[in-house]
């Protein structure tokens, strides 16, 4: 990311803020690694490549690469060779680092280290597809599918193509994501293809197609990718637990932990489906490690969730105040879900979900506008949003119980009894507070038949 070079800024960094100064010409960035002296920092085109080698350490492999791709890029920066194959690995292993961290602010060094190969050699597709790549990661898909759109008329490599159907998707632009999946399978079949194109038939209602490409994924995925892994088992387990098989769901998890010991995503299943089956003291541990790990919203809510369930009333009210403070920036949609869920402040739910819905048009986030909107007493709107997050026939309890309350509060009976009929066989995907409101909603549409 560029930064004006008159002023200071801060930057995110893992587990501190790290102020990082910038004065015109004459002065050095603080905390730059040894081996850069003032006068190269301040050389043209070397302050942009200042953030991304800042001192790293860790004893992970990906850690391990990045330090070791730091040094590689510094030496070739200073004239001991071409630094753009380093530097391009370098922002992938950050990258990397950010999926596997849950750190925003390693996206934040892997845009900085694009910005270092694009000084480095001006137009290279390098920089533009980690920088793509980042943007994406960070929900600015509509910026992502512009630099996509130009990598695909450039070379359209399968990355490529892979890259500008996420940012399609992400938008809710079904359709035209399949071309560039299909563009991209017909390269290069594998791992990556299935588990996007899984997703999609899941989001069209094909859920046993999804499981089969999954299952497919897992098979061909490099066990030594461990957190690739890890994230298509647990997207499996899912998928699975879904269906209802437990016990295929749980071998999933199981598997994926096995890769990547804590990972949140396995951590937070496992939580909340045991509190599903109303066992909320073993939920507990597994919420509480899955929200240390990666506190956004989503796992915040489950752990409010399971204290609630256990009756720890006074370190539930801790979390709370916690994703109130942080819930707007960190995840917009679905602190918008939990508001709306929670019955607090319908004004800023039907704000934050209606701002996302400008950068991400999909079936989840008009979900979250019907759901804002209702809890708003803006029944049309929600009526409105509702049936375009039911347009593409994705199977989902919480799809299905919005749009079946919003049905039933308009006085569409007929449609509310579906939907909702819908919701209950799915019950065991829903959090405390939705079964709640579906039985809530269940005994009302009762009491008008």
């Amino acid at each position: 990311m560029r930064q004006p070079s008159t002023l200071s800024a801060t930057v995110r960094f893992p587990g501190c803020q790290l102020k990082v100064v910038y004065l015109l010409l004459g002065l050095a960035l603080i905390g730059l690694s040894p081996g850069f002296s003032l006068a190269e920092v301040v050389q043209e085109g070397r302050g942009v490549c200042a953030l991304p080698l800042l001192p790293h350490s860790g004893d992970a492999r990906v850690d391990r690469d990045i330090v070791h791709y730091q040094a590689r890029a510094r030496s070739a920066l200073n004239g001991a060779g071409d630094p753009v194959p380093w530097l391009e690995r370098l922002g992938w292993a950050l990258v990397a680092k950010a999926r596997e961290s849950f750190d925003s602010g390693f996206y934040t060094l892997a845009s900085s280290c694009a910005d270092c190969l694009e000084q480095t050699r001006p137009g290279t597709a390098e920089a533009l597809l980690l920088r793509s790549h980042v943007l994406v990661s960070l929900h600015r898909f509509a910026e992502a599918e512009s630099m996509a759109r130009k990598l695909v008329e450039r070379r359209g490599a399968w990355f490529d193509e892979a890259l500008l159907g996420d940012a399609l998707m992400e938008q809710g632009k079904l359709e035209a994501a399949v071309k560039h999946y299909q563009a991209m399978v017909d390269q290069r079949p594998g791992p990556q293809a299935y588990t996007r194109i899984s997703h999609l038939r899941w989001l069209k209602g094909d859920l046993p197609g999804a499981i089969d490409l999954l299952r497919r994924a897992v098979r061909a995925t490099d066990s030594r990718e461990a957190e690739a892994s890890a994230w298509t088992l647990v997207r499996l387990a899912q998928l699975e637990h879904q269906t209802g098989t437990s016990e295929a769901s749980e071998r999933s998890l199981g598997a994926a932990l096995e890769l990547v010991p804590n990972y949140a995503p396995a951590l937070l299943a496992r939580g909340r489906w045991r509190l599903a089956r109303g066992n909320a003291e073993a939920a507990l541990p597994y919420l509480r490690s899955a929200e240390a790990a990666n506190p956004l919203p989503e796992y915040r809510w489950a752990l409010i969730e399971g204290l609630h369930a256990a009756g720890q009333a006074p370190e539930a009210a801790a979390v709370e105040a916690r994703l109130s403070r942080s819930g707007q920036s960190d995840d917009p949609r679905t602190f918008s879900l939990y508001l709306a869920t929670c019955a607090q402040d319908a004004a800023l739910a039907v704000r934050l979900a209606k701002s996302e819905l400008k950068a991400r048009g999909d079936v989840f986030t008009l979900d979250a506008v019907a759901w804002a909107c209702r809890a708003a007493g803006r029944l049309n709107e929600a009526r409105e949003h509702a049936q375009g997050a039911l347009a593409e026939g994705t199977i989902d309890a919480r799809i299905f119980l919005h749009a079946g309350v919003i049905a039933s509060e308009s006085g569409n009976r007929d449609e509310a009894h579906r939907l909702l009929d819908l919701a209950h066989g799915l019950l065991h995907t829903l959090l405390p507070s939705e079964r709640l409101a579906l039985e809530r909603g269940l005994e009302q549409l009762a009491r008008k038949s």
